[in-house]
């Protein structure tokens, strides 16, 4: 577990996220899925503090392992990911219909982190 320090406070916040894609379809093939882990941490990138501890596409959801400061609400993170990516896979698939399911799942990640990590590693 790492203390996160800022101007003002500590903190730890780790978040374990997933979320699917519409209708729960199998569109995440092998290269999209190498496509979006290098995707998503540059899109993290344009906020300051979050960062992508793990994370694992399969064909038909992700799962990640994010830290995400206080600073920001977690909605609008996953949101901006959500975001980002699907404009982009859009382009890279050429299709015009929504990539991701609205919704969500995330829960903060207490001790032992190591079996949240190994969860997402190996699903």
């Amino acid at each position: 577990m790492e203390i996160i320090h800022s101007s003002h406070s500590l903190y730890y916040t780790e978040y374990h996220v997933c979320w699917i894609t519409k209708y729960r379809h199998s569109i995440l093939t092998p290269a999209i899925r190498k496509y979006l882990v290098k995707l998503l941490p540059e899109i993290i990138e344009t906020m300051p503090g979050c960062k992508i501890k793990e994370i694992n596409v399969l064909e038909d959801h992700i799962h990640m392992v994010m830290i995400i400061p206080p600073k920001f609400a977690v909605k609008d993170v996953i949101g901006r990911l959500k975001g980002k990516s699907s404009s982009k896979l859009k382009e890279k698939l050429s299709i015009n219909k929504s990539v991701w399911s609205p919704g969500y799942f995330v829960k903060t990640v207490g001790i032992p982190e190591e079996k949240i990590i190994s969860y997402v590693r190996n699903q």
